[in-house]
């Protein structure tokens, strides 16, 4: 899990991003999630790990970590 949070940290910075631009960014660093992204994102928002929720305005979800997020 840490490796995980760790690629995950150094990709998303400080920005947001959707779903669709959390699979480019993964995929420029040549990380695949085994399983839908979208599922593996939402499992890391309710263990409480990453930010994430729903832009009514785009429809889409938006994924976010703090900066004091645990690692």
């Amino acid at each position: 899990m840490r490796m995980v949070m760790d690629v995950l940290r150094q990709v998303m910075g400080d920005a947001r991003y959707t779903t669709r631009e959390m699979e480019s960014l993964l995929g420029m660093y040549g990380y695949r999630c085994p399983d839908d992204l979208s599922r593996s994102l939402n499992k890391l928002r309710l263990m409480g790990l990453i930010c994430g929720e729903v832009d009514r305005e785009k429809a889409c979800w938006m994924w976010w970590m703090e900066r004091d997020q645990p690692e």
